[in-house]
């Protein structure tokens, strides 16, 4: 922020430990792709976007930057956002302010946005769920408590099966991941997991935004 105030030249945020909006671009055109194949391109103009109405995404894991920057997103563009993290790790106070402010509280048209310690809450009529590692980086001495307090978020077939997702949810993770994060039965199903593509689309994503900035801004 300091020195984007300063800089003559566009400063983009890679990555930081409260915020991934990079990440967050290359999420919604993969679920984009994979959701709503009839568009031939995400409409600009005013939001929300009316392909995601009625569209749900499903946090289950740490209060992280991911889930950050999807708060802040998602209900923006009319995706409904459901969080589950564990009683210890909370949103934090001015991100879930934003989030309920551009929401469907303040907006009919935005997406609703509701918290909860329940993952098979969370992912009632979830066309998509994610999650990131619980370990994130300069937390690796908290690493057996982490594991143990995240017990039951594990995203499996079960939890979404026994949660109510709907039944064709895919599963998404900015990667790498690790099996206690979710199981290999749902990682590597092909017809559940869109990990790869997402992965992929981060290049194209971060292309785009090059070329906003730097070809498009001159013409």
């Amino acid at each position: 922020k300091v020195l984007s105030q300063y800089s003559s030249v566009p400063v983009i945020n890679a990555l930081t430990a409260k915020f991934h909006p990079l990440q967050i671009l290359a999420d919604i055109v993969t679920m984009y792709e994979h959701f709503m194949p009839n568009y031939e391109s995400i409409p600009s103009g005013d939001l929300p976007l009316p392909m995601f109405k009625n569209f749900k995404v499903a946090w289950v894991g740490d209060a992280n930057n991911i889930i950050n920057s999807m708060l802040v997103t998602l209900p923006r563009i009319g995706i409904d956002l459901a969080v589950a993290t564990p009683p210890e790790y909370q949103i934090l106070d001015d991100v879930a302010k934003f989030a309920n402010e551009n929401s469907k509280a303040t907006n009919p048209n935005y997406g609703a946005v509701s918290y909860t310690h329940d993952p098979k809450v969370a992912v009632k009529d979830a066309d998509v769920i994610v999650t990131d590692t619980w370990i994130s980086m300069g937390q690796e001495s908290e690493k057996e408590r982490r594991i143990k307090e995240f017990a039951g978020y594990q995203v499996t077939e079960k939890l979404a099966k026994e949660g109510g997702a709907k039944p064709n949810w895919k599963f998404m993770h900015c990667l790498p991941r690790k099996p206690h994060e979710v199981d290999d039965e749902v990682f590597y199903n092909p017809e559940r997991s869109i990990v790869f593509p997402e992965a992929e689309n981060r290049k194209y994503t971060v292309m785009a935004v090059f070329e906003m900035l730097m070809v498009n801004a001159k013409k």
